[in-house]
């Protein structure tokens, strides 16, 4: 009996009211944790919003240019979509745009019956008449001037390209080619078409087509040129009276500038004139850079205009340098080309440059130093 008194002691005289403290406590812990959940998701997005602003700052200082930055690293493929909104409103023609110099030698026809350019010098033309198995390995070393597809070419960050068109001897069919030293085994009208399909994958991108030379062609083969131009770009076509900035080119949806060096281009509102370009004629980089230099002191044209960085060797430079190819002379001097290249500033004043072409331009850093030129634009005015 008093056993069970004592048990009965130990009981709490209100069951209920333990019970509830329980619950209070438990209820206390969640609400202390989802209050702990709540500052943390706080400072979570408070996080997110700072590192937001210091993109968009980053973003500012980049357009402004004052960023450490460079324009180097922007996708090559795609550069102009990727430029600095702060660049939109430049013309074209100030604009520092890497080019190619005969941009369709890579395929150059091997076969041994395909003559000879009639530009070349007339002893090169005597020596592939009758000693053709000697001479032809060494027209082909020193005339390939690009080893990539145009559509490599485009991907590298090309939006130049030096087309020289020509019409084959004794082919009675209207097909046009590219020549260098020989004709291209492509049609002029196979390469447009592969351009056309890379602007339709690039639509923000704009390319420049040079259209010189025209060896062999006749009224009736330019006539047949210009309606192959027209309906592979349509609507691509940028018109001469348009400003030419890519804020403009792109609400219109323009993406093609056709220069064509032939008196025909005055009498068609779609074609622009012959685009200047600057050749120095010489095989010593360092020859090269001294004349030029000499042309940037009377002034650039008014419009567009090519710097060309090709070196062009002789016959006899050839003769004396058997084991050599074009390709060794240019990787050879590229580091010194690039080196002035580097040096030198888009826009409009009196030594400014504007398109860059070279060779084998997709084997050194050509395409992003030429790109990279256009941060000066953004630290001072054009």
């Amino acid at each position: 009996m008093i056993v069970s008194k004592m048990r009965r002691a130990h009981r709490p005289r209100y069951p209920g009211l333990c019970r509830s403290k329980s619950h209070l406590c438990s209820a206390a812990w969640w609400f202390g944790r989802l209050s702990w959940l709540v500052v943390w998701r706080k400072q979570q997005l408070l996080l997110n919003q700072a590192a937001e602003k210091s993109e968009l700052s980053m973003s500012s200082v980049v357009v402004s240019g004052r960023s450490e930055l460079s324009l180097r690293d922007l996708p090559m493929e795609s550069w102009m979509s990727h430029l600095p909104c702060a660049l939109w409103d430049i013309p074209l023609y100030h604009l520092a745009i890497p080019g190619s110099h005969n941009a369709i030698t890579y395929c150059l026809d091997m076969n041994d019956r395909s003559p000879v350019d009639p530009m070349q010098p007339d002893m090169l033309q005597k020596l592939d008449k009758y000693m053709k198995p000697l001479i032809r390995p060494f027209v082909y070393k020193w005339a390939i001037t690009q080893e990539y597809t145009i559509k490599q070419q485009l991907d590298c960050g090309v939006r130049y390209c030096d087309l020289r068109i020509a019409h084959r001897p004794n082919d009675s069919s209207n097909d046009l080619y590219f020549y260098h030293g020989v004709y291209t085994t492509l049609t002029v009208e196979t390469i447009l078409m592969e351009i056309r399909e890379w602007l339709d994958a690039h639509p923000r991108e704009v390319v420049i087509l040079s259209f010189s030379h025209f060896l062999g062609l006749n009224q009736e083969l330019h006539i047949h040129l210009l309606t192959t131009i027209r309906n592979i770009y349509t609507s691509k076509l940028c018109p001469k009276t348009e400003t030419l900035t890519l804020r403009k080119l792109w609400a219109l949806g323009y993406q093609v500038i056709v220069s064509y060096e032939h008196n025909i281009a005055s009498s068609h509102s779609d074609l622009w004139p012959h685009i200047p370009y600057w050749w120095a004629n010489k095989c010593k980089a360092e020859a090269l850079i001294e004349e030029f230099e000499r042309r940037k002191q009377h002034g650039r044209p008014g419009g567009f205009f090519v710097t060309g960085i090709n070196l062009t060797e002789d016959l006899k430079y050839i003769c004396t340098h058997p084991t050599e190819s074009l390709k060794d002379l240019v990787m050879a001097t590229y580091p010194t080309l690039l080196g002035w290249v580097k040096e030198q500033a888009p826009g409009s004043r009196v030594g400014s440059l504007n398109i860059i072409a070279g060779d084998f331009i997709t084997e050194s850093s050509f395409v992003p130093t030429v790109v990279t030129l256009n941060e000066k634009l953004l630290k001072w005015p054009s």
